[in-house]
């Protein structure tokens, strides 16, 4: 059974979404970051970066959100998290997956430091660029890929939520609105809310 180490109030949280949309049976293990569990050698062992989350399969462990979506998304196919290989979507999909810790934090940070950046220099171009990007694509919906959800979704819904309502890093749009709206109606994403919130 995959282990899914996490923490309240965290960045955990797009993992819990991601393993209640899977549907597949899971352990989670509390990892307590407010008393330095994540700092322990066996946790290390598991996250050399020591962040939350990260999950373990027997011998495999992985970290960083998006990729913990990847893996589970192909892990478990039933819960079709991602499109199939071959399908025309599944470059945007990679794109969206990635777009949330490669652009949007990074953009989310600039923003909420009010840290100036040459657009040359910062891989993720600027944040006010990051924001029209997403907006214009969520503008088309109802998910980041068109019909379908997919764990590019809880990618970007994770990181629109977090800087957008928990805590008004950036300003909402009309767009990023609806789609909230669209990820916090989803059963998954309300069961993951109650877990971190515990």
């Amino acid at each position: 059974m995959m282990k899914l180490y996490w923490s309240p109030r965290s960045r955990s949280f797009s993992a819990l979404w991601l393993m209640e949309e899977a549907g597949q049976p899971y352990e989670r293990v509390l990892t307590d970051i407010t008393k330095g569990a994540q700092k322990t050698p066996e946790y290390l062992a598991i996250n050399p970066m020591g962040k939350v989350p990260a999950i373990q399969e027997g011998e495999t462990t992985l970290a960083e959100a998006a990729a913990i979506c990847a893996y589970v998304a192909e892990r478990y196919p039933q819960a079709k998290l991602a499109p199939p290989v071959g399908d025309a979507l599944r470059a945007k999909y990679y794109y969206w997956l990635f777009f949330g810790p490669g652009c949007i934090e990074p953009a989310m940070v600039q923003v909420a430091t009010k840290i100036e950046m040459n657009p040359v220099s910062a891989g993720w171009g600027d944040a006010q660029r990051v924001f029209d990007v997403l907006d214009a694509a969520l503008q088309k919906g109802p998910w980041i890929l068109g019909e379908n959800f997919s764990a590019a979704d809880i990618v970007i819904g994770s990181g629109l939520n977090f800087s957008v309502r928990l805590f008004k890093m950036i300003p909402t749009r009309p767009s990023f609105d609806r789609y909230l709206d669209r990820c916090t109606a989803r059963p998954a994403f309300q069961r993951a809310a109650e877990l971190v919130m515990g």
